[in-house]
């Protein structure tokens, strides 16, 4: 079956599934709203699944890559849920430690298609290493769906810890240099700017598309950061401009790129909400900009 594109659904088809995958609706609520666009011979379910993720087909490095190592580590989080779990990825041929990468899932735990962003940032001469925020719950359950209820059931506090956590255990592990960076995507983009204002040696944060860190926390914010945004996600943006000046006020080092006609999740290829070439250059600067403050 042909992968549709963003193009192939109705704007208010796609303003539901992204509240609906960040639990402001329920599925009942999603398959009602969406009811009213489906075209002739095309169901709300049908719509609700054309828009779930296809890891199979999207997956860019396999898991059994030869060129990488791969692994299911532990950490501890005692200011967190305890003992967390998360998924390492390295050059299988590093000659020694290396710059080291937290990669922060969405708001449904280390899915497929993280563990594959792993792997990608891995194979650009990294040590990349993606928690599992929900390790306390028994770890990401094999749907996104089943995965945002249980994210929902933790407390955001702890899984900020959690995620302080992993960046430290990472800058002391004997893979790793002393320079970490952070990349994080929707929710994740939240965390990759709440560390940034938590762990003052994190020298590189890139949130993509994700909500801003608190004005008053800012001045704590010691990283580069690369802010990247969906011009089409005016429940994220709308924090933007009050972030902005808070950067601004207090000389903090950012870049900031707004992706045209992108939706918001723009870089996860396993959806139609996927814009290849944003996704491509976007990634290309996460890469580049790691490499010239991590290195």
């Amino acid at each position: 079956m042909e992968r549709k594109s963003v193009g192939d659904f109705h704007p208010e088809v796609l303003k539901l599934f992204d509240r609906y995958v960040h639990g402001l609706v329920d599925r009942r609520g999603f398959l009602e709203g969406a009811g009213k666009y489906a075209a002739v011979g095309t169901t709300a379910a049908g719509l609700l699944e054309a828009l779930s993720p296809k890891y199979a087909e999207a997956q860019q490095v396999p898991r059994d890559d030869s060129r990488l190592r791969a692994e299911y580590l532990e950490y501890d989080s005692p200011a967190g849920h305890g003992r967390m779990r998360g998924y390492l990825a390295r050059p299988a041929n590093a000659a020694g430690p290396l710059p080291g990468i937290i990669v922060v899932h969405e708001n449904r735990g280390l899915n497929p298609h993280i563990e594959d962003v792993a792997r990608r940032a891995a194979l650009a001469n990294f040590v990349a290493f993606a928690p599992d925020a929900l390790t306390p719950l028994g770890g990401y359950p094999g749907t996104d769906e089943q995965g945002v209820e249980m994210q929902r059931k933790l407390e955001q506090p702890k899984i900020l810890e959690d995620f302080v956590a992993a960046t430290n255990w990472l800058r002391g592990r004997p893979e790793t240099t002393d320079r970490i960076g952070i990349v994080g995507f929707c929710f994740g983009g939240l965390v990759s700017n709440v560390v940034a204002t938590r762990v003052p040696e994190l020298a590189a944060a890139v949130p993509f598309y994700g909500g801003q860190a608190r004005a008053e926390e800012v001045p704590k914010i010691t990283a580069a950061l690369l802010l990247q945004y969906a011009e089409n996600d005016a429940r994220i943006n709308g924090g933007w401009p009050a972030y902005e000046e808070a950067l601004k006020a207090n000389n903090k080092r950012y870049a900031m790129h707004m992706y045209p006609g992108t939706q918001h999740g723009f870089h996860n290829d396993t959806t139609p909400r996927y814009d290849e070439a944003a996704a491509k250059l976007a990634w290309q600067r996460t890469i580049d900009f790691f490499n010239e403050h991590l290195r």
